[in-house]
Protein backbone atom coordinates (compact mmCIF):
# COMPACT_ATOMS: atom_id res chain seq x y z
CA UNK A 1 0.00 0.00 0.00
CA UNK A 2 1.36 3.42 -0.99
CA UNK A 3 1.28 5.98 1.83
CA UNK A 4 -1.25 8.74 1.20
CA UNK A 5 1.31 11.54 1.69
CA UNK A 6 3.43 10.08 -1.15
CA UNK A 7 0.46 10.20 -3.49
CA UNK A 8 -0.27 13.81 -2.51
CA UNK A 9 3.41 14.76 -2.99
CA UNK A 10 3.57 13.13 -6.41
CA UNK A 11 0.32 14.79 -7.42
CA UNK A 12 1.55 18.21 -6.32
CA UNK A 13 4.83 17.72 -8.19
CA UNK A 14 2.98 16.67 -11.37
CA UNK A 15 0.69 19.71 -11.18
CA UNK A 16 3.70 21.97 -10.66
CA UNK A 17 5.41 20.52 -13.70
CA UNK A 18 2.29 20.93 -15.84
CA UNK A 19 1.92 24.53 -14.68
CA UNK A 20 5.56 25.25 -15.58
CA UNK A 21 5.15 23.79 -19.08
CA UNK A 22 1.86 25.63 -19.57
CA UNK A 23 3.35 28.91 -18.40
CA UNK A 24 6.31 28.55 -20.77
CA UNK A 25 4.02 27.90 -23.72
CA UNK A 26 1.99 31.01 -22.86
CA UNK A 27 5.16 33.10 -22.47
CA UNK A 28 6.47 31.89 -25.83
CA UNK A 29 3.18 32.77 -27.58
CA UNK A 30 3.46 36.31 -26.21
CA UNK A 31 6.88 36.84 -27.85
CA UNK A 32 7.63 37.45 -31.51
CA UNK A 33 11.00 37.17 -33.22
CA UNK A 34 12.20 40.49 -34.61
CA UNK A 35 9.61 42.41 -32.58
CA UNK A 36 9.85 41.54 -28.87
CA UNK A 37 12.50 43.36 -26.88
CA UNK A 38 14.93 41.97 -24.31
CA UNK A 39 12.90 43.72 -21.61
CA UNK A 40 9.78 41.85 -22.73
CA UNK A 41 11.66 38.53 -22.73
CA UNK A 42 12.95 39.17 -19.19
CA UNK A 43 9.50 40.29 -18.07
CA UNK A 44 8.07 36.93 -19.14
CA UNK A 45 10.95 34.56 -18.36
CA UNK A 46 12.75 36.42 -15.55
CA UNK A 47 16.48 36.68 -15.08
CA UNK A 48 18.44 34.22 -17.20
CA UNK A 49 20.68 31.57 -15.65
CA UNK A 50 23.50 32.74 -17.86
CA UNK A 51 24.16 35.23 -20.66
CA UNK A 52 26.29 34.06 -23.60
CA UNK A 53 27.96 36.72 -25.82
CA UNK A 54 27.81 36.11 -29.58
CA UNK A 55 30.40 37.13 -32.19
CA UNK A 56 27.99 39.44 -34.05
CA UNK A 57 27.27 41.65 -31.01
CA UNK A 58 24.13 39.81 -29.99
CA UNK A 59 23.81 37.73 -26.82
CA UNK A 60 21.90 34.62 -25.81
CA UNK A 61 19.92 34.30 -22.60
CA UNK A 62 19.91 30.81 -21.08
CA UNK A 63 16.72 29.74 -19.31
CA UNK A 64 16.81 26.34 -17.62
CA UNK A 65 13.90 24.21 -16.52
CA UNK A 66 16.04 21.41 -15.04
CA UNK A 67 15.71 19.23 -13.01
CA UNK A 68 11.88 19.29 -12.79
CA UNK A 69 11.24 20.42 -16.36
CA UNK A 70 12.02 18.72 -19.65
CA UNK A 71 13.10 21.81 -21.61
CA UNK A 72 15.86 24.41 -21.66
CA UNK A 73 15.57 27.60 -23.69
CA UNK A 74 18.18 29.73 -25.44
CA UNK A 75 16.80 33.14 -26.43
CA UNK A 76 19.02 35.29 -28.64
CA UNK A 77 18.80 39.07 -28.45
CA UNK A 78 20.19 40.87 -31.50
CA UNK A 79 22.39 43.97 -31.45
CA UNK A 80 19.20 46.00 -31.93
CA UNK A 81 17.85 44.75 -28.55
CA UNK A 82 15.13 42.60 -30.14
CA UNK A 83 14.64 38.84 -29.86
CA UNK A 84 16.07 37.17 -32.97
CA UNK A 85 15.66 33.50 -31.94
CA UNK A 86 13.98 31.35 -29.29
CA UNK A 87 15.09 27.72 -29.19
CA UNK A 88 14.14 24.81 -26.96
CA UNK A 89 17.48 22.98 -26.93
CA UNK A 90 16.71 19.62 -25.27
CA UNK A 91 15.98 17.70 -28.46
CA UNK A 92 17.75 15.05 -30.57
CA UNK A 93 18.91 17.49 -33.27
CA UNK A 94 20.79 19.44 -30.58
CA UNK A 95 22.10 16.29 -28.88
CA UNK A 96 23.59 15.24 -32.24
CA UNK A 97 25.89 18.29 -32.08
CA UNK A 98 27.67 16.92 -28.99
CA UNK A 99 30.92 15.38 -30.22
CA UNK A 100 33.85 13.59 -28.56
CA UNK A 101 36.53 16.07 -27.58
CA UNK A 102 34.18 18.98 -26.90
CA UNK A 103 34.80 20.86 -23.66
CA UNK A 104 32.27 21.08 -20.81
CA UNK A 105 31.64 24.78 -21.46
CA UNK A 106 30.81 24.05 -25.12
CA UNK A 107 28.24 21.44 -24.07
CA UNK A 108 26.76 23.81 -21.48
CA UNK A 109 26.54 26.51 -24.16
CA UNK A 110 24.67 24.12 -26.45
CA UNK A 111 22.24 22.48 -23.97
CA UNK A 112 22.10 24.71 -20.88
CA UNK A 113 22.63 23.68 -17.29
CA UNK A 114 22.18 19.95 -16.71
CA UNK A 115 19.74 18.46 -14.22
CA UNK A 116 22.45 16.40 -12.54
CA UNK A 117 26.27 16.30 -12.43
CA UNK A 118 28.47 13.60 -10.93
CA UNK A 119 32.18 12.80 -10.94
CA UNK A 120 33.42 9.25 -10.40
CA UNK A 121 36.90 9.27 -8.88
CA UNK A 122 37.80 5.66 -9.67
CA UNK A 123 36.89 6.00 -13.34
CA UNK A 124 38.16 9.60 -13.53
CA UNK A 125 35.01 10.49 -15.44
CA UNK A 126 32.15 12.88 -14.99
CA UNK A 127 28.56 12.60 -16.16
CA UNK A 128 26.01 15.29 -16.86
CA UNK A 129 22.32 14.42 -17.32
CA UNK A 130 19.49 16.42 -18.89
CA UNK A 131 15.85 15.40 -18.52
CA UNK A 132 13.84 15.68 -21.73
CA UNK A 133 10.68 14.34 -23.31
CA UNK A 134 10.39 12.29 -26.49
CA UNK A 135 6.62 12.59 -26.70
CA UNK A 136 3.73 12.14 -24.28
CA UNK A 137 4.58 9.77 -21.46
CA UNK A 138 8.12 9.14 -22.71
CA UNK A 139 10.54 10.73 -20.23
CA UNK A 140 14.15 10.53 -21.36
CA UNK A 141 17.63 11.30 -20.03
CA UNK A 142 20.48 12.54 -22.22
CA UNK A 143 23.87 11.80 -20.65
CA UNK A 144 27.27 13.20 -21.57
CA UNK A 145 30.37 11.46 -20.17
CA UNK A 146 33.50 13.61 -19.72
CA UNK A 147 37.10 12.61 -19.02
CA UNK A 148 39.05 14.09 -16.09
CA UNK A 149 40.06 17.08 -18.27
CA UNK A 150 36.43 17.92 -19.05
CA UNK A 151 36.38 16.61 -22.64
CA UNK A 152 33.44 14.63 -24.01
CA UNK A 153 34.09 10.90 -24.25
CA UNK A 154 30.60 9.81 -25.34
CA UNK A 155 26.93 10.70 -25.06
CA UNK A 156 23.54 9.11 -25.48
CA UNK A 157 19.89 8.99 -24.48
CA UNK A 158 17.86 6.41 -22.63
CA UNK A 159 14.34 6.20 -21.32
CA UNK A 160 13.99 7.24 -17.69
CA UNK A 161 13.06 4.33 -15.51
CA UNK A 162 10.42 5.40 -13.02
CA UNK A 163 10.85 4.09 -9.53
CA UNK A 164 7.96 2.33 -7.92
CA UNK A 165 6.83 3.75 -4.57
Amino acid sequence: MVPRHWIRSLGAAALGLLALVGCDEQRIRELEEGVSTEAQVRERFGEPDRIWPEDDGSHTLEYNRQPAGRRNYMITIGPDGRMSALRQVLAPHHFDKVRPGMQEDEVRRLLGRPAHRAFYELKQQGEWDWNWSDGPGRDMVFTVVFDAQGRVLRSGSHERLHERP
